[in-house]
C-alpha cells in the first residue's frame, strides 16, 4: 500500500540527515579552532561540549547541533501520526498539504536555529509547525473515532 503522506516523511528524514551532514562539517572545525581534541574526549556529554565550543568563542557551531537535537523531538511525533494516517487511508487531500506544511515549518526553523537564532522568528515558526501536528493528530483521532467528515 503506498499512501502519499509518506512522502513529507521521507523528506522531513531526509532535511534531518541533511542538517546531520551541516552539523559535522560545523562543528569538527569548529572544534579545532576551540582548541578540542576529539581524540581525547573520554565520556563528554553533549552539554559540556557545548559549552566548551561557547567557552571557545564556536556558540554558532552548537546551532547546528541542537537543531539536529531539535529535529529529533516533536517530529517522531509527526512521523508516528502520519503512519496512522497513511494505514488509515487518510494520507491524502487535506491531511497531505497539512503534512508538507509541517515539513516546510521544519526545514524554516532549523534555517532560522542555524543561520540567525532569533529566539521570537524560531518559537514563531515552531508554533505554526506545532499547529500543523495537532490537525494532524485531530484528524487521526476522528479517523479512528469513525467521526471524520471525510470519511463520510
Amino acid at each position: 500500500m503506498h499512501s502519499p503522506i509518506l512522502a513529507p516523511v521521507v523528506a522531513l528524514v531526509g532535511w534531518t540527515l541533511i542538517v546531520w551532514i551541516w552539523m559535522y562539517a560545523t562543528r569538527l572545525p569548529a572544534m579545532a579552532r576551540a582548541g578540542i581534541d576529539g581524540t581525547k574526549i573520554v565520556g563528554s556529554t553533549g552539554p559540556s561540549l557545548r559549552a566548551d565550543l561557547v567557552a571557545g568563542g564556536e556558540t554558532r557551531a552548537s546551532w547546528v547541533a541542537d537543531n539536529y537535537n531539535h529535529l529529533h523531538e516533536q517530529p517522531t511525533a509527526f512521523y508516528a501520526i502520519c503512519i496512522v494516517l497513511a494505514l488509515a487511508g487518510m494520507g491524502g487531500g487535506f491531511n497531505l498539504q497539512l503534512a508538507w506544511a509541517y515539513v516546510a515549518l521544519r526545514v524554516v526553523h532549523s534555517i532560522v536555529q542555524i543561520g540567525f537564532n532569533r529566539v521570537l522568528v524560531r518559537f514563531s515558526v515552531f508554533v505554526l509547525a506545532s499547529l500543523c501536528l495537532f490537525a494532524l493528530t485531530l484528524h487521526a483521532a476522528m479517523g479512528m473515532l469513525n467521526i471524520h467528515p471525510l470519511l463520510k
